[in-house]
């Protein structure tokens, strides 16, 4: 697999909607997993809010949104991450490093609900990263 970076956004309560949006202005196929299917909310009411949506067009481009549960702050402006992803582990966790250095870790780099590694931080700069390290011999990984 090739390492990709893609924008990341965040919503609160509205990431469905928009991304059936912009699957209307570029095209291409949307996928949509909720909190519930991971457990990722203890607050029933946010059961079928969007965990993680990617829109994958015919053009290569790939957009990824998701809700902010309400237990989080979510400020207008400061809701897009940089997402980094691939199966390099020795790669990947370089980047991971450097990108902390200075900066802030927001998730540790650990093993979450869905596979793989997954980690968030703000670097020196106040950008907002995520890094997701596929397990190389699993499906689709």
């Amino acid at each position: 697999m090739a390492v990709q970076l893609n924008p990341y956004l965040t919503f609160r309560d509205t990431a469905e909607e928009a991304m059936t949006y912009y699957r209307s202005v570029f095209g291409g196929e949307l996928t949509i997993s909720r909190f519930a299917e991971y457990g990722a909310s203890e607050d029933p009411a946010e059961a079928e809010k969007v965990m993680h949506a990617s829109l994958t067009t015919e053009h290569g481009l790939v957009l990824m949104a998701s809700d902010t549960p309400g237990a989080m702050d979510l400020t207008p402006g400061d809701n897009v991450s940089l997402s980094v992803g691939g199966d390099d582990e020795a790669l990947l966790r370089g980047w991971w490093e450097r990108l902390c250095d200075g900066g802030a870790v927001t998730m540790p780099l650990e093993r979450p609900p869905w596979g793989g590694l997954f980690g968030m931080c703000t670097d020196r700069f106040g950008m907002h990263w995520m890094v997701s390290i596929e397990d190389a011999g699993a499906p689709g990984g």
